[in-house]
């Protein structure tokens, strides 16, 4: 019988979706707007839709198409809750804890009401998601991040295992009530659809190389044409450190991979216990994450972090060796499941914060910035994106906004971000899988 990762497929794309067929050409001309968008994910899609939406002269411009990056390569989990470290989060900033919970879950509904109002067919499910604890040490962790949430507002369940409907190869967790799963490549090229429908100027194929002020304008350099703007939102994710006037220490860009099992048997996915179809995070400090599919297969991913050094990042296959240690990792928490094989991989860049939590803000009066995503954000992008768009038309910032607004585009260097700082969390959570007996515990349970 061949090994699970003898026959898999890489894709420097999703495995969501196929890329669309109607790319939109590219910008050869010199234009002007109001207020021009810089990067087509769901973060810039929902500024411009927004922009469009309120009468503004909008025009976006993507490198690839929209939809191309992270936006559509994820797990597909829409989360009620923020990412990070919550408790240390908690213990730094435990006044920043309701607000930055009322945009979790808002953000979660902001996206569900997106896909009801445009009709978005993309497998949407409001199961909620689940920290998942691997040994008892996760679940008492598991508890104390319930308590800090629940404190702050938010709304989550704690459980074992069967309590909480998900496979009995995890000790127990917590399920976020708010939020649930979905195809995020096809909410992606479904926003794309609504985008292409409005008055927004939409330019694909079109790579910003250079940002700048000119005679009170901004001016954006492409290939085979020049746009004057304005106001510009650099809505970039991972991208956005290819210009000067970008914040320095703004992110890091990190590339995580997501892989695929083949299907498997509808007995066999039965047998886990996994009822409540949640998606799964493990509270590592790098979290690996699970999740099932319509087409009965199950995606996981992340568990190591890959840091970029240099721009522009490279459009890349994740490494095979990265594949093979995940369907380790798969075979450790779904012991019943270790002989089932991967059949595709796929990985992009994210952009990662110092703080791991969203972050908004302005240069001047005329750039507005945002990272939304940490790993977290499928329901933050687009809220975020379109509170910056209202921040442009009313002049004012929405309290939400105001949760992660930044007055001064200064950050701190990111502490263990470096490639040794990476590997040494990672190592770390390898010892203490090895120490708590998490594989053994599975093997008994499952």
């Amino acid at each position: 019988m061949p090994a699970p990762t003898d026959n898999v497929e890489y894709a420097a794309f999703s495995g969501w979706v196929d890329p669309p067929t109607d790319v939109r050409p590219a910008l050869d001309a010199d234009l002007e707007c109001r207020v021009a968008v810089i990067g087509g994910g769901i973060n810039g899609m929902s500024t411009a839709l927004r922009l469009a939406e309120r009468g503004q002269d909008v025009v976006l411009l993507e490198a690839e198409f929209c939809g191309h990056g992270a936006s559509s390569r994820n797990a597909g989990q829409l989360a009620g809750a923020p990412g990070g470290d919550i408790q240390l989060l908690d213990l730094l900033s435990r006044k920043k804890m309701p607000g930055m919970m009322r945009l979790a879950e808002r953000a979660a509904h902001h996206v569900e009401d997106f896909i009801a109002k445009h009709d978005i067919d993309c497998e949407y499910e409001a199961t909620g998601n689940a920290f998942a604890a691997v040994s008892r040490g996760q679940m008492g962790r598991v508890r104390r991040v319930a308590k800090i949430i629940t404190r702050a507002g938010g709304h989550v369940e704690v459980g074992t295992a069967a309590e909480l409907g998900i496979p009995r190869g995890f000790v127990g967790g917590m399920r976020e009530v708010v939020g649930g799963r979905m195809n995020p490549g096809e909410f992606s090229l479904g926003m794309r659809e609504v985008l292409l429908d409005s008055s927004a100027r939409v330019f694909e194929q079109t790579k910003v190389t250079d940002v700048r002020r000119e005679g009170g304008r901004v001016v954006l350099t492409t290939p085979r044409g020049r746009l004057r703007a304005d106001r510009v939102v650099l809505a970039t994710n991972a991208f956005a450190g290819e210009w000067d006037i970008t914040p320095k220490h703004l992110s890091v860009p990190i590339y995580v991979i997501e892989v695929e099992t083949e299907p498997i048997a509808p007995e066999r996915l039965a047998a886990l216990g996994w009822t409540s179809g949640m998606g799964l995070v493990t509270q590592h400090a790098i979290m690996e994450n699970y999740r099932l599919t319509p087409r009965n297969t199950i995606v996981f991913g992340v568990r190591r972090l890959e840091r970029g050094t240099s721009y522009p990042l490279p459009e890349k296959v994740p490494d095979p060796g990265l594949v093979e240690e995940l369907a380790g990792a798969f075979a450790t928490r779904f012991p019943s499941l270790a002989d089932v094989a991967i059949d595709r991989a796929w990985g992009g860049w994210i952009a990662i914060t110092s703080s791991w939590l969203p972050l908004a803000g302005r240069m001047r009066d005329d750039i507005y910035y945002s990272i939304a995503c940490n790993g977290h954000g499928l329901a933050q992008a687009p809220y975020i994106g379109t509170l910056i768009a209202d921040a442009i038309v009313d002049g004012e910032l929405h309290e939400d906004l105001r949760t992660v607004w930044q007055e001064r585009p200064r950050f701190p260097r990111p502490m263990m971000m470096s490639r040794a700082g990476l590997r040494t969390i990672w190592a770390v959570d390898r010892f203490n899988d090895m120490v708590n007996g998490s594989r053994r515990k599975a093997r008994v349970r499952g």
